[in-house]
């Protein structure tokens, strides 16, 4: 890829983040990155073709971060490697903010509908960070860190809490980092063996 079709998508990621695909006009592109907007058309033939480059370099970019992770990392525990891709998920999305501010849009999802590579891009980054939760609760299932449960719907439900803490952070409502500790602690509570019981204590009749 050259520079400057680098700079274009760079710019593009964030301004679509920010303000938005619709609200994001080619001489918008044209004027950050100094370049005519024949430019941006010779790289990129029309914005939705740029916004599918955006997105697989998005997934690129969570695989490489969370693969270095996992590769630096020991976890002696599935229950202590969820802890550690919780604080990794939360620690990248302040890093590559633009990033998940742009999978907190609506329009990315409206496209996938009528994109397979825009839809491709998205399912390949939630699998990536799903997958993750899955292995951590398969090999604490093994280990007996992790109560029995199941394994993808539980994966699930880590992944929406914390996500759902991310969307709070990029509307402004909630800071994630003053919610960590009890996240984790829910989530041990969900988890743990000796959390068994649970259901029966806390759950009422209706």
């Amino acid at each position: 890829m050259t520079k400057k079709k680098d700079l274009i998508l760079e710019a593009a990621t964030i301004l679509f983040a920010e303000k938005g695909f619709n609200e994001t006009s080619v001489a918008d592109l044209a004027r950050i990155t100094h370049s005519a907007e024949g430019t941006i058309f010779y790289h990129f033939k029309n914005k939705n073709e740029l916004l599918v480059a955006i997105l697989e370099d998005v997934k690129e970019g969570i695989l490489a971060e969370f693969s270095g992770y996992m590769r630096e990392c020991r976890f002696d525990t599935g229950l202590e490697m969820i802890e550690g891709v919780i604080g990794f998920f939360l620690y990248l999305a302040g890093k590559k903010e633009q990033w998940f501010r742009l999978l907190q849009r609506h329009y990315p999802y409206e496209f996938a509908r009528s994109s397979s590579d825009g839809r491709g891009h998205l399912e390949a980054i939630y699998n990536t960070l799903v997958d993750l939760f899955e292995e951590a609760i398969r090999r604490g299932l093994e280990d007996g860190s992790i109560r029995d449960l199941p394994e993808r719907k539980t994966a699930l439900i880590l992944f929406s809490m914390v996500n759902g803490l991310i969307w709070l952070k990029y509307h402004d409502l909630y800071e994630p980092a003053t919610l960590y500790e009890e996240l984790l602690s829910n989530c041990k509570r969900m988890l743990s063996p000796d959390s068994g019981s649970f259901k029966e204590e806390e759950t009422g009749s209706c």
